[in-house]
């Protein structure tokens, strides 16, 4: 008998509005009829859909934090009808819900995990993004902007999440581990990166293989890129905009030298795999559910592969079986 399932999806915060987060519950609906969900944002709208309600529970909040916002004081709110706060608050108290979904602000995300998340150990959450690489695996990348502003043993501690993550995931035995710096010798890098190389070289249970360049970020030397939240951000939406760069320059040089059907095969190629939307979310490492974290653009079809994520997750295969 196949398993039941029920994630919840914060329905506000993404960039093309509630109605792309709704269009994507509708194919989770159609696509996965083991899945039910909890859809946490503005009730009448949600209502208005004409979505299956045997499958779905709603909880009102029709509020959404803004990137103008700061996370923490929203939080403190008395009149705290944020949709991510809530989102987060139900996938902790409901024991069916295996994990959230949302497209909103990263901040906010972050603090509702730390209130109402937190695992066994009690260690800061850390997101990750488990992103192609030119070896043909996936690199795990963490932190990728929950966490601007880190310690050395701040680092560690991610290095620690992303090796258990490769690990369970991707049945690695012993993940190679290195270090986002600006130069591949142990002397390059900045005041954090300098202070965090011995403390990660001498680390138990960590296979640390030095530093690795931005420009190597994604060559498959490492199975585990570790970096401070800012410089790990700029490496995911770099990576992405370059993606699309170069899809876009493939199709201009196809039209101009008439060259349309190639050109087509190969962008298409490289869309598949790059395609963002299809990688679907980065994953809140540390935390006692899954916590996933869409892109602000995201559309109905992040939505519907994130949640294929999610089941993958729970029957232990990888992200992208």
């Amino acid at each position: 008998m196949e398993e039941k399932y029920t994630i919840v999806i914060d329905t506000l915060g993404s960039d093309k509005g509630p109605e792309a987060i709704l269009e994507g519950a509708r194919l989770v609906l159609e696509e996965y009829p083991n899945v039910n969900l909890t859809l946490v944002g503005d009730e009448e709208l949600i209502k208005s859909k004409g979505l299956p309600m045997d499958r779905i529970k709603i909880i009102h909040a029709p509020k959404t934090v803004t990137n103008y916002d700061s996370p923490t004081a929203a939080f403190y709110d008395k009149t705290n009808v944020y949709s991510v706060f809530k989102a987060v608050e139900e996938c902790g108290k409901d024991p069916n819900a295996i994990g959230i979904i949302s497209s909103g602000n990263t901040g906010a995300l972050l603090v509702g995990t730390l209130r109402y998340l937190l695992n066994e150990k009690r260690q800061r959450p850390a997101l990750a993004a488990i992103l192609p690489n030119m070896a043909h695996t996936f690199t795990c990348l963490v932190d990728t902007g929950a966490s601007i502003d880190c310690g050395p043993t701040q680092l560690v501690e991610f290095a620690h999440l992303g090796t258990e993550f490769m690990r369970k995931l991707y049945r690695i035995e012993n993940p190679r581990v290195a270090l986002l710096s600006n130069g591949s010798e142990p002397t390059k890098g900045n005041h954090l990166v300098k202070e965090t190389h011995p403390l990660l070289s001498k680390e138990e249970g960590i296979n640390f293989v030095g530093n690795i360049e931005g420009s190597k970020a994604l060559s498959g030397m490492c199975d585990v890129l570790v970096a401070e939240g800012f410089a790990g951000n700029q490496v995911l939406k770099n990576s992405e905009g370059m993606a699309i760069n170069l899809i876009t320059e493939i199709m201009k040089f196809g039209k101009m030298t008439g060259n349309e059907e190639i050109t087509k095969q190969i962008a298409g190629y490289i869309m598949k795999t790059y395609d963002f939307e299809s990688l679907g979310a980065g994953i809140m490492l540390g935390a006692r559910k899954y916590v996933m974290k869409c892109r602000g653009s995201s559309g109905p079809m992040a939505i519907k592969n994130t949640t294929k994520i999610l089941i993958n997750i729970m029957n232990n295969k990888t992200f992208y079986e």
